[in-house]
């Protein structure tokens, strides 16, 4: 089987020992896949484990167990990775994971940042990215307030 993270690798030979602890992340990218692939296959040790020491505190292994239940995984998506490498210290992965909730397709596109405790990478948060809220130009217009067409009505007795 091919490892759900996308890397056309097989399981065993990608994801699989990051999981299971035998090896190391070697980079912050290779920690962001064996994420995506412990949510897609329910290691939800393995995301409590990969965190920095602030997030374990607070993980919630049980919100994220339904979460991880609640959807079927359909492939991730690494957009930008900035440093990460084997010799930095940081780095930022850019990634959207494809899933599926009730037959609605959905995608969660985050920018997570990681941090390097010795030899160890840690997930340490991440920014969701989505649509800008809707932000009004003029001013709202209240149902007592004087419509803006000028009537000198009411807008709730004119336009509203």
């Amino acid at each position: 089987m091919n490892c759900p993270c996308g890397s056309e690798i097989a399981y065993n030979d990608c994801c699989a020992p990051i999981i299971k602890g035998k090896t190391l992340a070697p980079t912050a990218e290779a920690l962001m896949r064996s994420r995506y692939t412990a949510y897609a296959l329910g290691e939800i040790e393995h995301l409590g484990n990969t965190l920095d020491s602030r997030g374990r505190e607070t993980f919630d292994a049980e919100s994220a167990r339904q979460w991880a239940e609640s959807a079927v995984w359909k492939g991730l998506e690494i957009v930008s990775v900035e440093r990460g490498g084997a010799e930095d210290d940081g780095g930022v992965v850019e990634f959207i994971a494809n899933y599926e909730v009730d037959e609605e397709l959905l995608a969660h596109h985050e920018r997570a940042t990681f941090r390097k405790s010795g030899e160890r990478w840690e997930f340490v948060d991440g920014r969701v990215i989505g649509r800008d809220p809707y932000r009004r130009e003029e001013p709202k217009v209240g149902r007592n307030d004087p419509c803006p067409c000028g009537s000198g009505k009411k807008l709730k007795k004119c336009c509203g």
